[in-house]
């Protein structure tokens, strides 16, 4: 992506957060390295308002708060639920509401939308997994199937006040069983 921008702009450009490879939607980019720099210290101690869409197996509460320590294996490049007593386990949180329930062939999928409190890697895929929920496409932590993975940032508010949006592209198939909701 940085390179099909600096191709368009005709200029360098710098991320200024971060995203999962397979996760797609909102990411934001900036013109300068000093202005990059200034917005990625300022997001990682003012934490942003970054709002995703998933879609999960099976039937969910309507809305709740996911509280766990994760632990990253760097060689695997895997997060996993642990007691906080595990040395390099950080706390990880997240509030979410469900949006939609669709059945297809038998099988309850469930649209929510998160709002996450921390950032830690993987967290959205491996809070949601370790409870039995793991999202369309999530071949990592369960969720195998022939679609891409169901996660998508469709919001993000900076802590400067700045807010930027974006939905799914209209002609994924895997986004389209909830579009009449």
């Amino acid at each position: 992506m940085i390179s099909l921008l600096s191709e368009q702009t005709g200029g360098e450009i710098y991320p200024v957060h971060r995203l999962d490879t397979a996760t797609g939607g909102v990411m934001v980019y900036a013109k300068n390295k000093k202005y990059a720099a200034s917005l990625s210290d300022t997001i990682a101690k003012n934490h942003p308002d970054k709002r995703y869409w998933a879609i999960v197996r099976g039937q969910i509460d309507s809305e709740g708060v996911m509280e766990d320590f994760l632990w990253h294996d760097k060689i695997k490049n895997k997060s996993f639920v642990v007691k906080s007593e595990r040395k390099g386990a950080k706390k990880a949180s997240l509030e979410y509401k469900v949006i939609a329930e669709n059945e297809i062939n038998g099988e309850i999928y469930t649209l929510v939308e998160i709002k996450l409190h921390t950032g830690r890697t993987h967290q959205i895929r491996v809070q949601f997994a370790s409870r039995g929920h793991s999202l369309v496409g999530d071949g990592k932590y369960g969720g195998k199937s022939g679609y891409p993975l169901a996660l998508w940032c469709h919001s993000l508010t900076l802590p400067n006040g700045m807010s930027y949006s974006c939905l799914p592209p209209e002609n994924e198939v895997l986004w389209e069983i909830f579009n009449e909701k």
